[in-house]
């Protein structure tokens, strides 16, 4: 029993106290941001290193190292995105009345330097780790990169549970490219496959051998919370009190 609630624990700590630290420091002012992501992007560099340097480990320490390194990598990825440093090329509102193709061309212009970041570091993490036995970084990555650009295309879509309280103030203009509706047909797709998914790594990890059970159950925990995640965007949950404590500093909220 151990072996599966420590690393469902961990994740849990780490999904937490990760997300309150980079919500903390892109609401500082401004001018803390060079260094607030200076040290990030050390931190991120150590995360790349670790990622090859525990490929071969295939233990339980291998998969917790794993998971903590593309973490690591992808703390700096968000704070480079809140921080507004890697977004887009368009940094404007989207004009009033604006629809179809040319919102999606315009609102994919706001962050798609931050998504092709995310894609090339992905595959560089997959190459890094690439016939190792201890993929859990490489994956973990992946995993958060798949959900977050599923829950990003849901908000774009529409969803009725628009929290805007994460966003900095840099960002503000992001806002005219949410859309509030009742539904959209991406949100139940996109619930499916990933509850789909964790069920299997459920299922993978209740049979699997002493030295798997770690990374598969960190893996089905990773996926769940971004299951959660995808609930809190139709459900009436004050999701943003989970993290009231890392909010406390006003310089960087949105108006």
């Amino acid at each position: 029993m151990a072996g599966h609630v420590v690393p469902v624990l961990f994740v849990i700590a780490a999904w937490f106290v990760s997300t309150g630290v980079v919500i903390a420091l892109d609401r500082l002012p401004p001018r803390t941001f060079r260094w607030s992501l200076s040290a990030a992007g050390v931190v991120a560099g150590g995360g790349l290193w670790l990622a090859r340097d525990v490929a071969a480990d295939a233990s339980p320490r291998g998969a917790y190292l794993g998971f903590a390194a593309a973490l690591a990598v992808w703390g700096w990825h968000e704070m480079s995105f809140l921080m507004g440093v890697v977004t887009g090329p368009r940094t404007a509102p989207l004009p009033h009345g604006t629809t179809g193709w040319t919102r999606f061309r315009m609102a994919a212009a706001t962050l798609i330097w931050h998504e092709i970041a995310l894609a090339a570091t992905a595959l560089i993490m997959l190459v890094l780790t690439w016939g190792q036995p201890n993929q859990i970084a490489a994956i973990t990555f992946a995993v958060l990169f798949g959900l977050r650009l599923s829950a990003k295309l849901n908000i774009f879509l529409g969803v009725p549970n628009l929290t805007v309280d994460f966003l900095p103030a840099q960002l503000a203009y992001l806002k005219s490219y949410f859309r509030v509706a009742h539904f959209n047909p991406l949100f139940p797709v996109s619930v499916a496959v990933a509850s789909t998914a964790a069920l299997l790594l459920a299922e993978a990890a209740a049979v699997a051998p002493a030295e798997t059970v770690a990374g598969l159950t960190m893996l089905t925990t990773l996926v769940a919370l971004g299951v959660l995640e995808h609930w809190f965007l139709v459900l009436p949950v004050p999701d943003a009190a989970l993290w009231r404590w890392a909010m406390t500093s006003k310089a960087g909220q949105v108006k």
